[in-house]
């Protein structure tokens, strides 16, 4: 099981101080996050996609190239590449160059994203969003897979005898995710590819979430990939620590009241007790993260949000600290109990390049 962060990278004022970041020491910061997740031991490090304040990652591989030069075995990802408003070569093209320059350390996760005037802003119409999604993904899955890609669509100029470059490592495609909070389409999507499916539940009750994931799982085995338990399952999560809970929660109550996303509405006492957001122990983070499998099932991947809603770099590295050395180990080895034999690891490049290089040849196939 793979256990790592991600950001969305807001540039939020810090409620303490009133003090906002500049975008530049915002973007110094996520890197410093992603080196700091590796040096703790986390497994992923990803990144949002934005094109609008109070965001800063407008460009995802950008980053992600960056961090891949400065470490060297964190997985790069994104937790969210708009595949709606982005176009499918451009997305095949980037992360194939990507894969490249970090050894493979790549996997990417789909979306529509949560903010609609990005679809005009691209020539998009946000009505389309669903189409949008289903029809640039087929492309892109064909441009990984295929040398030579006669297309035609929608959304798109029509190719004719198209090549992208560079060719994915190794002849194995980016691991992608399809992430969704609410929309069944793109679960029953990732069902269909034999995809992951990230169910990015920091907003949402656990009934919720179930259904979305318990969805996926049929769907995945009705398209035959394998046992409804063999589908590949994210979760999101947000947590906030101090080794006493009553700190935690003194500490962070400013920052939730005013964070861009949730600020002045939910009280934090309700918004934890609702939604995955945990605010007190290492303890208590452990157990209530444990508990997330008993509504989605053994599952692969967990990222939590840890940097948001304008707390400072410093905290937010403290916070690291106590994910590396006092949760994630304890989470390894309890999530590990149990596991059925027949649960697939969280894909990696490596697993992948032994999946195919396994794989019977079309005369083996045929014989």
């Amino acid at each position: 099981m793979q256990f790592g962060i991600f950001t969305v990278g807001d540039v939020t004022p810090d409620p303490t101080t009133g003090r906002t970041p500049t975008e530049r020491e915002r973007i110094k910061a996520m890197v410093a996050i992603a080196l700091k997740a590796e040096e703790v031991g986390l497994d992923v490090f990803a990144t949002g996609e934005h094109h609008n304040p109070p965001f800063v990652p407008s460009s995802p591989t950008t980053m992600l190239g960056y961090i891949a030069a400065r470490t060297e075995r964190l997985v790069l990802s994104t937790s969210t590449t708009l595949i709606t408003t982005n176009d499918p070569v451009k997305i095949a093209e980037d992360f194939a160059m990507l894969q490249h320059l970090a050894d493979g350390r790549v996997d990417l996760m789909m979306g529509r994203g949560n903010t609609g005037p990005v679809y005009p802003w691209f020539g998009k119409d946000i009505r389309e969003g669903i189409n949008l999604a289903v029809e640039n993904y087929a492309l892109l899955h064909r441009l990984w897979r295929e040398d030579v890609v006669n297309w035609e669509g929608k959304f798109r100029t029509p190719l004719q005898g198209f090549t992208s470059t560079p060719r994915p490592l190794d002849g194995v495609a980016p691991f992608v995710w399809h992430g969704s909070i609410r929309s069944p389409e793109i679960a029953e999507q990732a069902a269909y590819y034999g995809d992951g499916f990230f169910h990015n539940n920091i907003f949402w009750p656990a009934d919720h979430t179930k259904r979305m994931i318990e969805l996926y799982r049929a769907r995945y085995a009705h398209y035959g990939h394998g046992t409804p338990e063999q589908a590949i399952v994210g979760l999101g999560g947000q947590v906030f620590m101090r080794k006493n809970s009553q700190d935690a929660v003194r500490e962070f109550r400013p920052y939730f009241d005013n964070a861009p996303v949730y600020g002045h509405g939910p009280s934090l006492e309700d918004f934890t007790a609702q939604t995955p957001l945990t605010v007190g122990s290492p303890q208590q983070v452990i157990e209530k993260t444990l508990a997330f499998r008993d509504y989605a099932g053994d599952y692969q991947r967990q990222l939590f949000l840890m940097d948001h809603a304008g707390l400072p770099l410093k905290t937010v590295l403290e916070q690291l600290d106590l994910l590396g050395e006092e949760v994630v180990p304890v989470l390894r080895e309890e999530f590990a109990k149990d596991r059925p034999a027949d649960v697939p690891d969280a894909p990696t490049h490596a697993s992948l390049l032994a999946l195919r290089k396994d794989a019977p040849t079309e005369e083996g196939a045929r014989a």
